[in-house]
């Protein structure tokens, strides 16, 4: 088994929410989706009918993150530092366990092409099909954290 991180770290958090935003009332993401909090996409069987407080805000992205962090140890077969796990949870958070798995960059990392794995975040920045600068600037955020020395 890979030597990771359990949970992702204040510098991922703090990405992940600079990112994301908070939004205590619900609204429709970039791509139409409706979203809560920090960027919680509300499932079908999901219902929120009055505004989030900040610690039910901060409690959902703990649940989303689990399950983001549950994928990477799953799909992640190499070591990673905190700062590449929290990178990639970013990630993983942001565009779904799914695009990941079938992503270029998961095949690198886990040829242990570290260098050449975080080269390809940049090239994650299409919602909808249209270059988005805001996906532009979390994709450079990601791959920064991603190569910083622990």
């Amino acid at each position: 088994m890979a030597n990771q991180p359990d949970s992702t770290g204040d510098a991922g958090v703090q990405l992940i929410k600079s990112f994301e935003g908070l939004r205590l009332e619900k609204y429709k993401d970039a791509v139409g989706k409706w979203t809560i909090g920090y960027g919680h996409l509300i499932l079908p069987n999901e219902s929120f009918t009055r505004p989030l407080t900040q610690a039910e805000a901060d409690a959902l992205l703990r649940a989303d993150l689990g399950s983001a962090e549950r994928s990477l140890h799953r799909l992640v077969t190499v070591d990673l530092n905190q700062n590449q796990f929290d990178a990639l949870v970013s990630f993983t958070f942001n565009l779904g366990a799914g695009n990941l798995q079938t992503s270029t960059l998961l095949r690198l990392l886990n040829a242990g092409e570290y260098s050449q794995a975080a080269d390809q975040f940049p090239r994650w920045n299409k919602a909808g099909g249209k270059v988005l600068a805001g996906l532009t600037r979390r994709r450079e955020a990601e791959r920064a954290l991603f190569l910083k020395e622990v």
